[in-house]
């Protein structure tokens, strides 16, 4: 053998080893990437699966799937599939589910401070007005210490601001605030507080039990959110009465959830789609209200029959009294006072800029319209 030829067996030898290593890479690589592979969420809703609200779930969760390209999948479940709707909270911090759907006033029991997001007047806030304080008035921040102080194992994204929800549905209409007096009513959150003080018997109940429960005579009234939430699950078959504006949830909005340590295991990137996801999901919410809430309002009285009534103002300033009367009762803590402080800071200067700026819209519908009957004042 010459001299020559004598490293081209090792040579040789570092070639095979490198070509069966990366061989081995190239086989290797897509086992990895299969044991990986997409992420999936399991989230239950609130709600019953023909509710709009379930359908605003299942919107965000396509938004989040389409978003990631499928590297992170949610699947959102109706109410109890998993867990009872009341049960949600604890179910996501639990790690039970991986995330939820739902309002946060749901979870009164576990803080009564949860149903200033949403559950009474909002010191004249709309629930975007209630949003925006949420985003930059310090909403967000307190929420986190919030869940925190009742070791909920949550991340809490408010999002979705809802119209202002009617009074409920009635045998006959409210003339007076006396007329809750003996009442049997549904009503969640802070509200339960504002119509006991009114002279009602509360029982709060998760949506889908509200109109079995009217049907039976175990309730005499209920409230539950919006026109088409309302037509589908059928409040239109055990009443004809519907009262339209109340304070007691004016600035209400939904809540989607995480589990705080799932969430946190999350890549960055995933965490900043979710993020946007929310808003992108908020406005379309908003959207898709505005077009289904004023078609089934017009279905209700053409195709259901049912009478619509403005709520009298002397029942509004009851409701307003009765909640300052519930808020020095129950939320009396040096924490949930500042969230009511920093909330009336922002709701001053928000609420007088807007009543300054926005033009009342009457004029021009009249103007383009005719003036249509509005709602009967009872």
């Amino acid at each position: 053998m010459s001299e020559q030829s004598k490293p081209l067996a090792p040579r040789r030898k570092f070639l095979r080893g490198a070509t069966a290593a990366a061989g081995a890479t190239a086989l290797g690589f897509p086992m990895v990437a299969k044991a990986q592979g997409p992420i999936s969420f399991r989230f239950q809703s609130t709600w019953p699966s023909k509710d709009i609200f379930h359908e605003y779930a299942q919107d965000f969760a396509k938004i989040v799937n389409d978003m990631t390209g499928g590297d992170l999948r949610i699947e959102v479940l109706p109410a109890g599939a998993v867990v009872p709707a009341f049960g949600l909270m604890e179910a996501v911090s639990k790690g039970t589910l991986d995330g939820g759907h739902g309002v946060l006033v749901y979870s009164y029991g576990k803080s009564n401070a949860l149903a200033l997001w949403g559950s009474g007047p909002a010191f004249g806030m709309d629930a975007n007005m209630l949003l925006a304080w949420h985003k930059w008035g310090g909403g967000k921040e307190l929420l986190e210490k919030l869940y925190a102080s009742i070791g909920g194992n949550i991340v809490s994204f408010p999002y979705a601001p809802l119209y202002t929800q009617p009074l409920g549905w009635f045998k006959k209409p409210i003339q007076r605030w006396e007329d809750f007096k003996g009442l049997k009513y549904r009503t969640v959150g802070i509200s339960i507080d504002v119509f006991t003080a009114m002279g009602a018997a509360v029982n709060a109940l998760p949506g889908g039990e509200i109109v079995p429960a009217m049907d039976r005579g175990l309730l005499d009234a209920a409230e539950f959110n919006n026109t088409s939430s309302d037509r589908a699950l059928g409040f239109a078959d055990v009443s004809k009465v519907c009262m339209l504006q109340s304070y007691h949830q004016n600035a209400e909005q939904l809540e989607i959830t995480f589990n705080k340590t799932k969430f946190d295991a999350l890549p960055a990137k995933l965490k900043a789609i979710i993020s946007n996801a929310v808003d992108a999901a908020s406005a379309q919410m908003m959207w898709k209200a505005i077009d289904r809430n004023s078609q089934d309002y017009i279905e209700l009285q053409v195709k259901d029959k049912v009478r619509f009534y403005r709520t009298p103002s002397s029942v509004l300033q009851k409701q307003l009294e009765a909640y300052d009367q519930a808020i020095d009762k129950k939320m009396s803590t040096p924490f949930v006072k500042e969230i009511i402080e920093s909330q009336k800071k922002f709701a001053e200067r928000a609420v007088k800029w807007e009543q300054d700026v926005v033009v009342n819209r009457a004029m021009a519908y009249n103007h383009y319209f005719g003036k249509k009957p509005a709602a009967k004042k009872a």
